[in-house]
């Protein structure tokens, strides 16, 4: 593999220094959820992980049973602290992952496309001013903070305004860097095979946070998070410090207890991931201090989150999962099922329809304990009536304020795939 690219050498070298320190004890795949719905066994640790350690070594692509248990990896982390030798198997996976995809990728082309969807689903969706807030950052300043929102959770700008109403009742000084210009580099690393590119795109990315001279840089994304605060997160220095935006709100929480004057009466169950448990307990610590608001509990699925880099990789275990977290919110002493991240709620929504379940997300509920209204999901009555037709209709004014043009009709078949984010999955064919 030509090392042409700082990141290249760093993947080249960090797969090495995991590939020497792996004693092969299994202890990692005997822990892992996955391994009874990707087919496999205990019993086949030995021949998962010479696969996993062969493609560490050589950069030949996964196959066999290594191929099986990396490419069903959910990113649920139990394999971190089970491992004798101190290794990050999450992290081992990523390589041999990302070494595996530059010989062959099932979605070759996945960043163009989701690029693509990204943009027009937030020109659907927001005015100019709002539109261009979270796409098109402005002129490079000095700001304290950068609130990263990533690119996928573009699609539902709602709640990155609902989280920038919580940043703003508490005085932050921030700017906001987003969408596909500002993406973490995980797509073309990961899932294309291209580290070069993906480290030109991370480079890019830290580059921008640095020019700014933040202190801290507050991320929303779980898989942005991940890729630059996990994976990569000895790649280069910098000069901030780089977290998740829930982290920081509990930082606050004693501020935020006093700017929380209006009561949210409802019993609530949250949706979160073993993958990223901290997360979860941030955003249940915070909901604790909202007036009248009961936490009944977290429903704790696999994976880091829900989506095509989560708990979608190992389709069985989620089904499991999820049936549990259906019937926790289906209690009778539970009002809300409340979601995290931006891929879960898109996905979770659905059970108000299906399951009879409500679903709200957490920053609505922060938004309401500040006396405000929080902001409307505009797609929200369309997407549960699953009218294509009528939602592309209805949102071609919004579109051509933002400068895009796109026939009715068209946009009404591109629908179903762009709220399922069908690109992971090799769809969205008409961006091809």
């Amino acid at each position: 593999m030509p090392l042409d690219h700082p990141l290249n050498e760093f993947t080249h070298r960090k797969s090495a220094a995991i590939a020497e320190a792996c004693t092969a004890c299994g202890a990692c795949v005997e822990i892992c959820p996955v391994i009874p719905h990707a087919g496999l066994s205990v019993a086949d640790a030995p021949k998962v992980l010479e696969g996993v350690l062969s493609t560490l070594k050589s950069g030949a692509p996964l196959e066999g049973p290594a191929a099986e248990w990396a490419h069903q990896c959910d990113g649920c982390g139990k394999c971190i602290p089970a491992c004798p030798e101190g290794i990050n198997p999450r992290t081992m996976l990523m390589l041999a992952n990302t070494k595996s995809a530059e010989h062959q990728s099932d979605t070759p082309i996945l960043f163009r496309k989701m690029a693509r969807a990204i943009r027009l689903m937030a020109a659907m969706q927001l005015a100019p001013a709002d539109y261009r807030q979270l796409l098109q950052p402005p002129t490079t300043r000095n700001v304290p903070v950068i609130f990263y929102v990533g690119c996928n959770a573009v699609r539902t700008p709602h709640l990155l305004f609902n989280a920038m109403y919580v940043l703003d009742a508490l005085g932050v000084d921030y700017d906001v860097m987003g969408g596909p210009a500002a993406c973490c580099g995980i797509i073309h690393t990961k899932w294309q095979g291209d580290v070069a590119i993906g480290g030109k795109v991370t480079d890019a990315t830290v580059q921008n946070f640095g020019g700014r001279n933040p202190e801290k840089v507050l991320s929303w994304c779980p898989s942005c998070q991940l890729h630059l605060g996990e994976t990569l997160s000895d790649y280069q220095e910098t000069s901030f410090d780089f977290d998740h935006v829930t982290k920081y709100l509990v930082d606050r929480e004693d501020e935020l207890d006093q700017l929380f004057t209006t009561p949210v009466p409802l019993r609530v169950l949250l949706h979160a991931h073993e993958g990223m448990a901290d997360l979860g307990e941030n955003v249940a610590r915070i909901l604790k201090r909202v007036p009248g608001l009961e936490v009944a509990g977290i429903a704790w699925e696999s994976g880091y989150t829900c989506g095509g880099s989560g708990a979608d990789r190992s389709p069985g275990l989620k089904a499991v999962k999820r049936a549990e977290t259906i019937e926790q919110a289906k209690a009778p002493d539970v009002d809300v099922l409340v979601s995290l991240y931006h891929g879960c709620h898109a996905q979770l929504v659905s059970l108000s329809e299906n399951e009879n379940i409500k679903v709200v997300n957490f920053t609505d509920l922060l938004v309401r304990a500040l006396g405000r209204t929080p902001r409307e999901d505009v797609l929200e009555a369309g997407r549960m009536l699953k009218d294509w037709h009528a939602m592309a209709a209805n949102v071609q004014s919004t579109l051509a304020a933002n400068g895009t043009e796109v026939d009715t009709d068209w946009l009404a078949d591109l629908m179903p795939e762009l709220f399922t984010n069908a690109e992971f999955k090799g769809g969205l064919k008409a961006f091809d």
